[in-house]
């Protein structure tokens, strides 16, 4: 089966889980495991991203993060493909670490955030390993979030705050009801419905769904939330491509676009591959990549390609050219 495109946008939650290839470890020890933390310490704030919950386990991990000015696929190609060198050099192995890519999942906000936190934290005592047997223990873990919020662990790079504030305005007071509402989840048991497919998992699976056949029941697997939440984010996805289709129906070509950012410049399409630092020539650059990527569709990987530069560069670039387009008011 093909696989579906990811979806993404500035400012949306996702729940995304990371596992080893053939359900191997990761994370062989705590060294691991703070290796990996010091990727996210320093990923987070340079892609402003903001980061809700997490839980390291022995062979997969989960985050719930909120993309900022970064794509979603750039912050993950970063912290994966870095950890993945440091683990193998560290441990004299070769080849994939993780299995395939990254599983991601949209989630609508208000509904779910908090079950999501919860979920999450809840982990290494719902495994079979049984790592955590009681609350107690969960809060003075430091492979979880759960213990950042709970006053254990700080960790300036995870927004505890905006959670303690879905319990109340005082911190006290709101760690004591975050508290019991984590040990209300240890009670309940395992949740299984929280990773995905729109009103499938909130009717209890297809089963029901069919039972509601009459209903106007939308549902993707990469999108936890309502049938209209479900929507939204498909027809802003839609619209993305259907801009990239008209603008190809136009007769924009990548030439074309190079012609139109390097005159922005006064360049000319061929000084687009000078390697220099200079102002005009790397703001030409990003122009054209955030053009390219925006409004034909084409690939950031094709982008790093084509201008002979790495993919995180190339990123770098649509993400300059997209600020530079709205300051400059620079549409094609």
């Amino acid at each position: 089966m093909p696989r579906t495109a990811r979806l993404d946008a500035a400012g949306i939650l996702h729940h995304v889980m990371i596992r080893g290839i053939e359900r191997r470890k990761i994370f062989d020890d705590d060294a691991d495991k703070e290796s990996f933390l010091k990727r996210l310490e320093a990923l987070i704030p340079e892609t402003s991203t903001l980061c809700y919950a997490w839980s390291l386990m022995t062979n997969h991990a989960h985050l719930l993060v909120r993309t900022g000015r970064s794509p979603l696929s750039y912050f993950m190609g970063r912290l994966l493909t870095g950890y993945a060198v440091s683990y193998n050099r560290r441990h004299n192995r070769h080849g994939h670490l993780f299995q395939n890519r990254y599983k991601s999942i949209i989630c609508e906000e208000d509904p779910y955030f908090m079950e999501l936190v919860r979920y999450i934290h809840l982990n290494p005592v719902r495994t079979r390993a049984n790592i955590i047997p009681d609350l107690k223990t969960l809060n003075g873990y430091p492979y979880t979030g759960h213990s950042a919020i709970a006053g254990r662990h700080p960790r300036n790079w995870q927004d505890a705050d905006s959670v303690l504030a879905y319990f109340g305005k005082d911190v006290k007071e709101a760690r004591r009801r975050y508290l019991a509402f984590i040990q209300k989840g240890i009670d309940e048991g395992i949740r299984t419905d929280l990773t995905g497919g729109g009103l499938i998992r909130s009717l209890g699976g297809w089963e029901e769904v069919r039972q509601h056949r009459n209903d106007r029941i939308k549902s993707d697997q990469r999108i936890l939330g309502s049938s209209d939440f479900v929507m939204k984010i498909l027809a802003e996805k839609q619209e993305s491509l259907h801009r990239s289709y008209t603008q190809k129906q136009k007769g924009y070509t990548l030439e074309d676009l190079k012609e139109k950012a390097a005159h922005l410049f006064s360049l000319r399409p061929k000084d687009l591959t000078v390697k220099t630092k200079e102002k005009p020539y790397v703001n030409a650059r990003s122009i054209l990549c955030f053009w390219a990527v925006s409004e034909l569709g084409i690939l950031i990987t094709e982008m790093a390609r084509r201008l002979n530069v790495t993919q995180p560069a190339a990123s770098q670039m649509v993400r300059r050219g997209r600020a530079l387009a709205e300051e400059g008011n620079y549409k094609l």
